[in-house]
């Protein structure tokens, strides 16, 4: 068990609780073993009826991966044949799915920064799963901000939700509050601070057969409190400009818009990898089809691809390690990225037998 994730049960309900303060609760490679450890026992535990997944602190449930790790890890040589790395994500994306297919009430308190993989440990199956947000809760999936892609299942959330709302989210990698969480359907209830007291004694004193329920009852009238959506009230320019056929079109049509949000999200897209950017819109693309663990299959052939490339490394280099903020994308410009570049991206890496993870259903 790793010392950043504590457990417990309570009334037939267990609780995960994230414990890495410093770092925004950012995940290892230990606490994904820790987690998924967890689920895959309580998942099959008679006694465990519900699972609640909350932070130590409440600055964050979860800022993503240790992205530094996946740096260091990274850069060794050869770039993708690092063990540590291929383990990380192949067993990330492997709890991804099990909280996406948890058979029992899985609720996740989205209070904080939410993002990346945070977003994957959060985003539970609509059968079982209950996401609640507060007005403390920053969301987003910020992956090519560092030259990667919307992981973690994006591929697979983030091409559902309504309109093109979630193609904005992916190229601009704007973050979100709970109001706008709402409205995209990436939550389910909110909850002012003041109740977050309140909620947990409901949680400790309501067994784990009917805490979603519960806990749906207990939220649902304050949900209005969140406020006012920006994405709601921006909605038809959004599906406008992020509804064209390309990342290109998409600058195009914003470049010959002059309302702020749309200069926003213009700006926003220039800071990001023009590669990752084209890689993001056809991965959106495909996962629209797919379910959820062939999406999952999908981003994962995309990691080895991603980090054979290399802007990763540069982007996480820019962002955290000497934070100069200044990525040298490659190539440096959307014009000079090639169809036949992003292609290479999604040719297989594996043989469908061979996958790492060829078990997911």
């Amino acid at each position: 068990m790793s010392e950043h994730v504590h457990t417990k049960v309570r009334n037939g309900t267990g609780f995960i609780t994230l414990d890495r303060p410093k770092a925004l609760n950012s995940l290892t490679l230990e606490m994904l073993r820790a987690l998924a450890g967890t689920l895959q026992r309580w998942r099959d535990d008679e006694a465990i009826a519900a699972v609640v997944l909350r932070s130590a602190t409440d600055k964050a449930l979860c800022a993503g991966g240790d992205i530094r790790f996946l740096h260091a890890a990274g850069s060794a040589t050869p770039r993708s044949g690092s063990a540590l790395l291929e383990d990380f994500f192949t067993e990330e994306y492997a709890l991804n799915h099990l909280v996406h297919c948890f058979p029992k009430p899985y609720v996740a308190l989205m209070d904080g920064v939410v993002m990346g993989g945070g977003m994957g440990i959060s985003q539970c199956g609509p059968q079982s799963g209950v996401r609640i947000v507060t007005h403390r809760t920053r969301m987003a999936m910020p992956e090519v901000n560092i030259g990667m892609f919307p992981d973690v299942g994006g591929s697979y959330f983030l091409s559902r939700v309504p309109g093109r709302l979630g193609m904005y989210l992916a190229l601009t990698a704007s973050a979100i509050g709970a109001a706008d969480a709402l409205y995209c359907g990436l939550a389910d209830h909110y909850l002012p601070e003041a109740e977050l007291p309140l909620l947990a004694d409901l949680i400790g004193s309501t067994s784990g057969a009917g805490l979603r329920e519960a806990v749906g009852l207990f939220a649902r009238p304050s949900r209005e409190d969140a406020g006012p959506s920006e994405l709601a009230q921006h909605r038809e320019l959004i599906d406008l400009h992020f509804g064209q056929d390309s990342v290109a079109a998409i600058e195009r049509s914003l470049r010959r818009d002059d309302h702020p949000f749309a200069q926003r999200a213009l700006a926003a897209m220039r800071q990001r990898s023009p590669m990752m950017m084209r890689v993001t819109f056809e991965m959106l693309q495909r996962g629209a089809t797919l379910g959820i663990a062939d999406c999952l299959r999908m981003e994962r052939g995309l990691v080895r691809r991603t980090f054979e490339h290399g802007d990763v490394i540069e982007g996480v280099r820019a962002l955290a390690i000497d934070k100069d903020q200044a990525p040298r994308w490659n190539p440096a410009s959307l014009e000079e990225v090639t169809d036949e570049m992003v292609a290479r991206f999604f040719e297989p890496v594996w043989p469908a037998w061979a996958h790492p993870l060829r078990d997911l259903k």
